[in-house]
């Protein structure tokens, strides 16, 4: 009998690798055990592996196969891997709306089952950004508004949902579990972040951490993002197919001239007049407030064309009679970006900014107005002692503080399975443990995040007064990781001559901060370019503060016995080397292109094109237009270069002091480096003009044309040329901020 049921686990082995669920299924009919068999090497069973491939078919069968026997009915759904994960915990990780249901429904208690890192299934939903799956889990666990239980809600590391879905970018799933479980708000995990500590490490989902162009940005602006809103949720309209996305089945090849064809109704519908008929229909790619996964679909559907201008009309950023222009321009860019080979997914990228952008602050505001600030300990400490307590007590709710924010927790039956609270780490045991960590406000000022800098300050004024475990304020914290805006806006508070004269724990001043080299910053990925540049970007930055603090601070020691100036000299020692070593092979490189194009630019003017007449001396084309030009420009093609070479001699031959960095070596580089261009410009301009008299016969009509199509790479190269547009953009600008040269 055992050997008979260990060949049927291979033949169900072989049938559900191979996707025979027939044969499954006929296994199943003459072997009820087999619905139990684990047979995959991560102990998965048949029923793990169908709901991993989407066969929701096979899967209801599966199901009613089981139900005619009511215990192995449950047992078989209870069934873990080894990774303790039942079939509903792969189901709700994989977003199948309809799979969740069929299990949930037949077996709720399941939706509180844990895996071996404590995540029960509608925590795996919200991991994944399933937003529909974790809408259905939770209401089916939680039917008729019943109150959230906030037991399944944290998995091992202290992780919520909240925090997860913050981290993962899901917004549109972060404002339904704000509404749905508000006191997940204020909870942290082991670490002692909360959704706000998450959300203010993440500059580039907001507005003022963007890196878009300047075209872009005009698209920018004229996309429409709708808000988020409380969700509806209704099963029968979740499992309709009016509710699926009509577009999701199109091949990636063909969705391009799919959304072409789409803004060229659009533009249609403009000229026709019936611009509010189609702005917020559903392929329109541009105007469409919400992707199919986010927010209610069942509400947008009942919505009628009336409501949805006068919602547009409430936000829109413009004037109506500007809606033709953004719509026209939309088309343009779009037919522009079609022939380049691009399609439609630059305006579709740019469309996730702008909904990230307004989901985010959307988020902070939620997160904000359920926010609880107590000032407990002006060192914003997190006793850990607490977190261990919460590990051997089972209730609903723990309060504890966490520095100046009061932390409601919910409290987790299965804390103990990452308890340790007992053990010892460094040497230390963990219930005498008290670490220090930032407030949000700090770790947005760290990371330049203007929008949660302005809203924590304007909502808790007596925010301003946090302080870091270095004993650092906002301002500190500010100028130490080289954020202008932030800087800018402290300028304006009114405790800003309390805060410019802060001392951190070490003595240091702001301007002792200013001073730091980028590389002594705890921050990965803080940049401010390399080079010459980087240096000159440092020392603007140290002016910049040092204009603004009393002339005392100058000269100023910390602890280590420092003045500010000392430490920038002794930190930036280096770069000031390396800096030095990369002009002068800039210099070099350029310079014999400079002398190249000296040699060309002479030889071209001293011949000239048809020679000269015999009797006079003059030149036999003299007076012709095109002759001028030549001649002209090979004057200023010759003039420049020489001017490129000098300039790049100069840099060579120049001693290269640290103050010499700021202003002085880099206009001579822009000035070498832009005569370069306007000299390679005007040799390639004059040979066009001696080369026309060759073709001025053939296609005299067509002979400028020919040539402007000839020197447009020429003028693109120069455009795009990296470093003489970082190098404009930093002699122009008075400070940069950092991530603008790879910063995150």
């Amino acid at each position: 009998m055992g050997k008979d049921l260990e060949s049927s686990k291979k033949q169900l082995f072989t049938f559900a690798m191979k996707g025979k669920w027939e044969d499954v299924i006929e296994l199943y009919k003459k072997e009820p055990r087999l619905h139990k068999a684990r047979i995959t090497k991560s102990r998965s069973t048949a029923l793990h592996v169908a709901v991993r491939d989407g066969n929701e078919e096979v899967v209801e069968q599966m199901v009613k196969l089981a139900e005619t026997c009511p215990i192995l009915c449950k047992e078989v759904l209870e069934t873990q891997n080894d990774r303790k994960n039942t079939a509903l915990h792969v189901a709700a990780s994989m977003g199948n709306l309809r799979i969740c249901h069929l299990i949930a429904q037949k077996h709720p208690s399941l939706v509180n089952v844990r895996n071996v890192d404590g995540e029960t299934p509608i925590f795996l939903a919200a991991l994944h950004g399933r937003k529909e799956a974790f809408l259905c889990l939770h209401y089916l666990s939680h039917p008729n508004g019943s109150s959230p239980n906030y037991v399944n809600c944290r998995r091992n590391d202290g992780n919520t949902f909240l925090h997860c879905a913050i981290a993962g970018n899901f917004y549109d799933l972060a404002f339904q579990i704000i509404h749905l479980y508000e006191d997940l708000v204020n909870g942290v995990n082991e670490e002692g972040l909360s959704a706000l500590h998450l959300l203010a490490a993440k500059p580039s989902d907001f507005k003022s951490g963007n890196r878009l162009g300047r075209y872009e940005m005009i698209i920018y602006h004229c996309i429409f993002v709708e808000e988020l809103k409380p969700a509806e949720y209704s099963f029968q309209q979740s499992f309709s197919d009016e509710g699926r996305n009509p577009n999701c089945n199109i091949p990636d090849n063909h969705r391009t001239w799919c959304d072409f064809f789409g803004v060229v109704k659009t533009s249609l519908a403009v000229v026709t007049n019936k611009f509010p008929a189609f702005h917020f229909s559903k392929d329109n790619i541009f105007s469409k407030g919400q992707p199919p996964n986010a927010g209610d679909p069942e509400m947008a559907r009942n919505n009628n064309s009336q409501d949805c201008r006068a919602r547009h009309q409430t936000h829109q950023l413009y004037p109506e009679n500007y809606e033709t222009c953004c719509s026209f321009f939309r088309f343009v860019y779009l037919v522009v970006t079609l022939i380049l080979g691009q399609g439609s997914s630059r305006l579709k990228r740019i469309r996730r900014e702008k909904e990230k952008h307004v989901w985010s602050l959307q988020i902070l505001n939620e997160l904000c107005h359920s926010l609880l600030y107590e000032f407990e300990d002006s060192h914003h400490e997190i006793d850990e002692t607490a977190l261990s307590e919460d590990s051997h007590h089972e209730k609903d709710e723990i309060s504890f503080s966490v520095g100046e924010i009061k932390i409601i927790r919910p409290g987790n039956d299965n804390q103990q399975q990452h308890g340790g609270a007992d053990e010892k780490k460094n040497g230390e045991p963990k219930e005498r443990r008290r670490r220090r960590i930032e407030t949000p406000l700090l770790v947005a000022a760290k990371y330049g995040v203007l929008e949660i800098v302005k809203k924590i300050m304007a909502d808790i004024p007596s925010a301003i007064h946090d302080i870091n475990h270095r004993g650092q304020n906002v301002l500190h914290v500010a100028v130490e990781y080289r954020q202008p805006h932030i800087f800018r806006l402290l300028r304006h508070q009114r405790f800003w001559d309390n805060l410019l004269g802060g001392v951190d724990f070490d003595g240091n001043t702001v301007l002792h901060l200013a001073a730091k080299s980028v590389e002594s910053l705890s921050l990965p990925g803080l940049s401010y370019g390399s080079g010459a540049l980087q240096l000159q970007r440092l020392i603007k930055w140290y002016e910049h503060v040092k204009s603004l603090v009393p002339p005392r601070a100058v000269s100023l020691l910390n602890k280590k016995g420092e003045t500010p100036g000392q430490i920038f000299i002794g930190q930036h020692k280096e770069l000031v080397k390396t800096s030095g070593e990369w002009l002068n092979r800039t210099s070099e490189s350029c310079s014999v292109v400079a002398a190249l194009v000296v040699g060309v630019s002479f030889a071209t003017s001293s011949t000239l094109p048809g020679g000269n007449d015999d009797k006079t001396g003059k030149p036999t084309l003299d007076g012709r237009p095109v002759f001028e030009l030549f001649a002209l420009a090979a004057l200023i093609a010759l003039c420049f270069s020489v001017v490129a070479l000098i300039m790049f001699l100069s840099i060579l031959t120049s001693q290269k002091q640290p103050t010499d960095f700021k202003k002085k070596l880099p206009v001579k580089l822009f000035i070498a480096l832009s005569s370069l261009f306007v000299s390679i410009v005007s040799m390639f301009a004059s040979f066009c003009a001696a080369h026309s008299f060759v073709l001025e016969d053939k296609f005299n009509r067509a002979i400028i044309p020919l040539y402007a199509a000839t020197c447009l790479p020429v003028y693109f190269t120069i455009v795009e040329f990296p470093l003489y547009m970082d190098l404009f953009e930093t002699i122009v600008s008075e400070v940069q901020r950092p991530y603008d040269y790879g910063y995150l």
